[in-house]
């Protein structure tokens, strides 16, 4: 039987379920420890993978879109703070502190990869150019997140440390095993190629560790009494308000930029979603353990979001160039008809 459509995906279900468990059971003490060393080990284990999936072919193909990337790095890292901050007046009145610290956060990520690279693909984009680009926007994001958090984000309550000491902690936990990964790929590349869905249970499962862990710390700071209800009503409106102003952005300055369709549609996917599979781990170095749980939140509720209305997209783009592709292949066999019938009609 066909899955309703309201129903949210399997990933999105274990989230919502993730975050509820820990709401009504948090790890704590000597337990909560242990669970912090799991998921470090997950979240290195993750970029490990990612390293050696990556096709150094890929990305060689990609790079030399450089108008594209520089547009989709300029909204990613540019765009998406300055709506943030422009924002203030608007988003302060619907959301808590802690939760604008959040979208501003979220602001400073890198664009997604997979999903990007999947919607680009359904929507007959620009596919090397979009596997270089958010990949790309993953790497800078390693060191251009935490420095624009700690210009974005005052609150040093909240933070880790400084910027440069933030993102040693970053190169150490997410670059180096990305790196290690990339170094790796001739020997496990073929392997992690055909257990693609390994990479996809450590991708899922990591994340749901760190949501976990976050929420534990969280809910022990009394993370649920200091959000109220309208707050959480208030958020998603604001992630629908910036994902809607990202869409409009990126749409309106690729087609003035003169870009061609399908460079259109990688700008479009790449320049207007953040990555979780990212800002949760960076979330985990950069915030003090107790305010994890409000910071991601955001994200969270930003990623589920982008998904269905990029999905969405995706699937009504895709299907519209199928259809003129199938009208233009009929007017092509309906015009060599007609030349065959005007020679004939020739030779009697």
């Amino acid at each position: 039987m066909a899955r309703p459509k309201f129903i949210p995906d399997n990933f999105t279900l274990s989230l919502i379920g993730v975050v509820i468990l820990a709401s009504l059971f948090p790890v704590h003490g000597q337990a909560a420890t242990a669970f912090n060393w799991l998921t470090n080990f997950a979240v290195g284990l993750l970029f490990f993978l990612h390293g050696a999936k990556l096709s150094r072919e890929a990305i060689i193909a990609g790079a030399t879109h450089w108008r594209l990337h520089l547009v989709v790095l300029a909204s990613t890292f540019v765009v998406f703070p300055l709506l943030g901050l422009a924002l203030k007046p608007v988003l302060s009145p619907l959301v808590t502190p802690a939760l604008y610290a959040g979208v501003l956060f979220l602001c400073t990520l890198p664009s997604t990869v997979q999903s990007s690279i999947a919607f680009t693909s359904i929507a007959r984009g620009n596919v090397p150019a979009a596997v270089c680009s958010a990949s790309a926007s993953s790497l800078i994001g390693i060191f251009v997140t935490p420095a624009l958090v700690s210009l974005l984000i005052t609150n040093q309550a909240a933070s880790g440390g400084s910027a440069w000491h933030t993102i040693w902690n970053i190169v150490l936990q997410l670059l180096v095993p990305f790196i290690a990964g990339q170094l790796l790929r001739p020997v496990i590349g073929r392997w992690i190629e055909r257990y693609r869905g390994v990479l996809k249970f450590v991708d899922q499962g990591s994340i749901l560790l760190v949501v976990f862990g976050a929420f534990s710390e969280s809910v022990n700071e009394g993370l649920w009494h200091h959000i109220p209800l309208s707050a959480l009503a208030g958020i998603i409106v604001v992630c629908a308000l910036m994902l809607a102003l990202a869409l409009g952005i990126t749409i309106f300055t690729s087609k003035k930029l003169g870009f061609s369709r399908a460079d259109q549609i990688t700008i479009i996917f790449c320049g207007s979603k953040k990555s979780l599979a990212a800002g949760v781990p960076m979330a985990k170095v950069i915030f003090a353990s107790s305010a994890v749980g409000a910071v991601v939140l955001p994200l969270m509720l930003f990623h589920q979001i982008q998904l269905m209305v990029c999905a969405a997209l995706a699937q009504h783009w895709g299907a519209r160039d199928m259809s003129s592709e199938r009208d233009a292949l009929a007017g092509d066999e309906s015009r060599a008809g007609g030349t065959k019938r005007t020679a004939a009609a020739v030779r009697r």
